[in-house]
């Protein structure tokens, strides 16, 4: 059962990536057995993560207050096609988180990526193998054609990570997201399949 995401298998879901020797990047399902490590990394990361973290706005459904919760809601969505939920493991370890938000297909075949990760393996190199880990998954099994990532002006970690994979930037969008109690400014990246016949991740290890 892949940790209780059900009988339903949407298209290149759950799936298992693994990338490079040091570290050992790997994406895997999001699972209710991640609560202590997901937990632990939370906690230790809480002020490097505020800035950055999604908020509910004003008179929107509260957000996930339990991982159970979280990882259910998750579950839902990864089995209806419209998200995937991969936990970030360096060296085996649980280390962080990457989504892959808002699938839409028919015409557009398009989703977001989201990620945080544990400060303790920044700089790394990380999460530029994750992200293109996951795109290429996106582009070569899933099916879509374009990825799209949202980053605050403020968030130099992330914008280093886009600057590393060669993403275009494609705009700029006012008051885009509700991060960290208000809604903030986005600038826009986004990669699409022609870009990358050989992979993202083939392009970034060259």
């Amino acid at each position: 059962m892949n940790g209780g995401w059900g009988r339903r298998r949407p298209t290149g879901w759950p799936a298992t990536l693994t990338s490079g020797s040091d570290p050992v990047v790997t994406l895997r399902p999001l699972r209710r057995s991640d609560l202590d490590a997901w937990r632990s990394a939370r906690q230790r990361n809480a002020m490097w993560l505020v800035r950055w973290d999604a908020t509910a706005p004003p008179g929107s459904p509260p957000r996930p207050v339990t991982f159970r919760t979280l990882v259910r809601r998750l579950a839902v969505a990864a089995r209806q096609g419209t998200t995937l939920p991969f936990a970030v493991e360096v060296d085996g370890r649980f280390a962080g988180q990457l989504t892959i938000n808002n699938i839409v297909r028919g015409s557009a075949q398009f989703a977001s990526v989201g990620y945080w990760l544990d400060q303790d393996v920044a700089g790394r190199g990380v999460m530029p193998r994750a992200v293109a880990m996951a795109v290429d998954h996106c582009f070569q099994v899933v099916g879509l054609h374009r990825i799209e990532v949202a980053i605050r002006p403020e968030n130099s970690n992330s914008l280093r990570v886009v600057e590393k994979l060669g993403l275009h930037e494609v705009g700029y969008a006012p008051r885009f997201l509700h991060i960290d109690g208000d809604w903030r400014d986005h600038r826009l990246y986004a990669i699409t399949k022609e870009e990358v016949p050989h992979g993202l991740l083939s392009r970034l290890e060259r």
